[in-house]
């Protein structure tokens, strides 16, 4: 499991809670002890391209956002996810077991 986790987000981004929500309920599923869970903003959209940062909130692991796509572009706007649930603004619990764990 990633030692570091980071949630990044623009300023007043609506889906920060359900992600650190979700978040916190994937990190109950798991055995491994919690890792550092880093919340951090992203000001605009240069900062956005220099940190790979692919839309509102991003979760990355170690530094690399499993959610990320081949082709995707950095872009400073709000971010959906594709669940099972349909069109969501953060990834399931199931989701981010699956990344947690490594698959």
């Amino acid at each position: 499991m990633a030692s570091t986790i980071t949630i990044l987000h623009t300023p007043g981004c609506p889906n920060v809670t359900l992600i650190r929500q979700r978040l916190s309920e994937a990190l109950d599923r798991l055995p491994s002890p919690a890792p550092q869970v880093l919340v951090e903003e992203v000001a605009d959209a240069d900062e956005a391209g220099r940190r790979n940062f692919y839309g509102s909130p991003s979760l990355l692991l170690d530094g690399v956002d499993p959610f990320a796509g081949p082709g995707d572009s950095p872009a400073f706007c709000c971010r959906r996810y594709r669940t099972a649930a349909g069109i969501e603004g953060a990834p399931s619990v199931e989701q981010m077991v699956a990344a947690l764990a490594g698959g």
